[in-house]
């Protein structure tokens, strides 16, 4: 009620938006892409007059684009606005998740959370051996030469690998970019940021992938007062999802997205 009472001043406002889970295009599970969280986002910035706006990020990373186009958001938002972004890692912000954590002017970090893998791969398996040894033949007709490039069910071949490798090169050196142009001055130049690897807590203080260590409401608190209302933004999953209709998919999800944190120990 008190916020209908006009003689009666509230706290700051400061939404926070929590990112957690991969990042990919489509709806499986709670994954993280653009189309989803947009109007999330857009209600956080835009609802009431925020003092700031916090991110709490908990994500092993996944689609370059998806996380491009998340993070350009929340910049293009808190730039209109003029807002400052506060982002607050969980257990994890590498690869996407940290292209995501950029998107603030200040990242915060646990003792214990791991940050960076600035880096792109690609993995796929090879059944060309196992459909021969049960006698299966595959047949592929193509109009275009390059139109079964990187064909998981035939042998690799160099020139398909060569085209593979000069992709993410060039989606590496655009994440490098970014990187780059969000955190260089603070970035410790003595130190090969850019090779894929990964840092925990202070380490990743220390060469500037993160600016301190620090707990999304203590340092709220300390940079708003005690009266700093924290507004959550979370994605919800849609309504069938939540009540089980996807479960084959939503396990499927749940496999990937394990995989994808206990590449950093998760």
């Amino acid at each position: 009620m008190k916020r209908w009472i006009p003689f009666i001043k509230s706290g700051p406002l400061v939404p926070v938006i929590r990112l957690n889970g991969i990042i990919a295009a489509g709806a499986r599970g709670a994954t993280l892409n653009d189309a989803a969280l947009a109007p999330m986002i857009e209600r956080a910035f835009r609802r009431g007059k925020p003092a700031a706006v916090a991110l709490v990020i908990n994500s092993p990373g996944g689609s370059p684009v998806q996380s491009s186009l998340i993070a350009a958001r929340i910049r293009r938002l808190a730039d209109e606005k003029d807002l400052k972004v506060y982002v607050f890692v969980e257990d994890v912000a590498a690869s996407g998740g940290y292209w995501l954590a950029t998107a603030g002017d200040e990242i915060w970090v646990d003792p214990n959370s791991v940050v960076g893998s600035i880096g792109v791969i690609s993995q796929n398996f090879g059944f060309q051996d196992l459909i021969a040894r049960h006698g299966i033949e595959r047949r592929v007709h193509t109009a275009g030469k390059s139109k079964s490039q990187m064909d998981s069910f035939l042998p690799e071949k160099p020139a398909d690998v060569k085209k593979l490798k000069s992709i993410l090169d060039q989606i590496h050196q655009s994440f490098i970019a970014h990187v780059k142009s969000r955190r260089g001055p603070l970035l410790d130049q003595k130190t090969d940021l850019f090779t894929g690897d990964f840092w925990v807590g202070q380490s990743g203080v220390d060469i500037g992938l993160a600016d301190g260590i620090g707990h999304l409401v203590p340092k709220m608190k300390e940079l708003f007062g005690d009266k700093v209302k924290l507004a959550p933004y979370t994605l919800r999953r849609p309504f069938f999802q939540r009540i089980g209709v996807r479960i084959m998919d939503d396990a499927i999800y749940g496999l990937e997205e394990r995989a994808q944190f206990a590449r950093f120990g998760l």
